[in-house]
């Protein structure tokens, strides 16, 4: 094999080793390595055909066989890959479509028609219909667009064209963030960035992680970066098997599909973890084969991390990382995690905390989490003010995160600066909240926002789930327990359910947009 310079060559490279090695399993459908090269050939052939190199390419998908099948495709193809969220509303759609200037898309069928209604104010001259039975019959007809299994079946295999001048600083994904302050943004991730970040996953995790030896269950979504760059291209570069799980807010159907495999490692965050262990027949599973957790995305809450051990015998090894770090910056050390912590800068990563003023902050003192290293995005799509107000003079990126290092060496996370609840002239850290109230053996789930307040400036409010008999009055009394005074919510209020992301976040936003 050549040398690796692009996520093409990295892919084929990977389906080239591993060949009749199961790459990827769903809803009782496997997929060899071998299967995935020739399926992702005709997908690549068919842009090439259509298409110039670095165009971008959308894909909205749920985790099914054919993501990885198209992403490849896309990859292979010289193209640039723009992940969509299926949940998005058509206005979302429409945003992303437009800024990203997405030529084609390959979207689940059950949601053309929600992009007919915007599909003339976007540049998208192909669009290809996906169903969920395209790999194992034919689906129905589609009209007024391509159907992705007449894609893998008509298109000749040999005929791939080399990508040619394509480099390592050349964009493969625009990858959105999630616009809680505005509209989305595209990060622009290069080749460069995402292989840095494949190995430097590799280098933290390879004591645990064997070559060809791995079976993870991915929850996760794959247009989330998190799972794209973890399951989607680290471990298919270490030959692993994922068990694609497409909804797994079906905690039932879930914990059905667990049942069929002697799965190796799981990758999730916090409100998924809890999601599970509520569930009885999780906690019958067989885990005697699970060896490596991995959460990311949200804080992880000490109670649930702790639980997780008790159920399965397994530690979570926590990371940390945003859409524009590719995403992986720091990292527990497996076999050395700290409950809480998120761990020390991975491989070739700098980080820095520094105050409101851009200086330096004595070890143990809060300040922004700055990042810089490889797989630290080249910039915004389009985009030279966000760009440069999101990196420093020297060339850190600006987190957002209010971080401090221990003693030990460990970094955590303190909360995100905009989520900071500022009590007559006090500092109130949400993050620090949340985590006494989820100490109650009552609370399943918190959140806490910020709400006006004549007298204080801003007072503390809490939202949470419960099992059993629990009032706010006996949670407010549990906090005053816990808390100075300042940082005890005005309110508690126990809902059925907190309003989450398509990946399992709690989102303090619409919760606030509520005060």
């Amino acid at each position: 094999m050549n040398k690796i310079e692009t996520l093409g060559d990295f892919v084929e490279s990977a389906m080239d080793r591993y060949a009749d090695k199961v790459a990827f399993q769903c809803a009782g459908h496997r997929l060899t390595f071998t299967e995935l090269e020739r399926l992702s050939r005709h997908v690549a052939v068919w842009l090439q055909a259509r298409f110039n190199s670095g165009d971008r390419i959308a894909i909205q998908l749920p985790n099914i066989n054919q993501y990885p099948i198209i992403a490849m495709g896309i990859l292979r193809a010289g193209m640039v890959v723009v992940n969509t969220n299926p949940l998005y509303t058509p206005r979302e759609m429409k945003h992303q479509f437009k800024d990203s200037g997405a030529k084609a898309l390959f979207i689940l069928s059950p949601l053309l028609g929600a992009l007919s209604q915007i599909l003339d104010d976007t540049l998208l001259s192909d669009v290809v219909a996906v169903d969920p039975v395209d790999l194992i019959k034919e689906p129905e007809p589609q009209k007024d667009c391509y159907r992705l299994y007449d894609v893998l079946k008509s298109t000749p295999s040999g005929l791939l064209a080399t990508r040619t001048g394509q480099t390592g600083n050349d964009i493969a994904m625009l990858q959105y963030t999630g616009g809680t302050t505005g509209a989305a943004k595209g990060a622009c991730l290069t080749h460069l960035n995402l292989l840095s970040n494949i190995e430097q996953i590799r280098h933290r995790l390879s004591p645990v992680c064997t070559e060809g030896q791995e079976l993870f269950v991915c929850p996760l979504p794959l247009y989330h970066i998190y799972a794209f760059t973890v399951n989607l291209l680290y471990l298919l570069g270490i030959g692993a098997c994922n068990v694609l799980i497409p909804n797994p807010r079906d905690i039932d159907g879930f914990v059905n599909q667990l049942k069929e495999h002697s799965f190796t490692g799981m990758s999730g965050i916090n409100t998924l973890f809890l999601g599970l262990m509520a569930h009885e027949q999780f906690r019958e599973l067989d885990f005697s084969h699970l060896k490596m957790t991995i959460s990311g995305g949200t804080t992880l809450v000490a109670d649930v991390a702790n639980l997780w051990t008790k159920v399965t015998g397994s530690s979570i090894t926590e990371g940390y990382g945003l859409t524009e770090t590719s995403p992986v910056a720091l990292f527990n050390i497996p076999g050395q995690e700290e409950i809480g912590a998120i761990g020390v800068p991975v491989k070739d990563t700098e980080v820095a905390i520094r105050d409101g003023k851009g200086e330096p902050v004595k070890q143990g003192e809060a300040g922004e989490l700055l990042v810089r290293g490889p797989q630290v995005m080249m910039g915004y799509w389009q985009n030279r003010q966000a760009t440069a107000n999101a990196f420093t003079y020297d060339g850190f990126f600006k987190t957002g995160d209010i971080a401090l290092q221990q003693a030990n060496g460990n970094y955590k996370i303190v909360d995100r600066f905009k989520d900071m609840i500022l009590v007559s002239g006090f500092n109130v850290y949400p993050n620090e909240i949340e985590g006494v109230l989820s100490s109650h053996a009552n609370v399943m789930e918190t959140a806490v926002v910020g709400g006006p307040s004549v007298k204080t400036g801003e007072e503390v409010l809490a939202y949470v789930t419960t099992s059993g008999e629990v009032t706010s009055e006996t949670l407010l009394a549990y906090c005053r327990e816990n808390l100075t005074a300042y940082k005890v919510p005005k309110k508690i209020t126990i809902l059925d359910a907190l309003p989450k992301s398509a990946v399992g976040k709690i989102l303090r936003r619409e919760l606030r947009n509520t005060v």
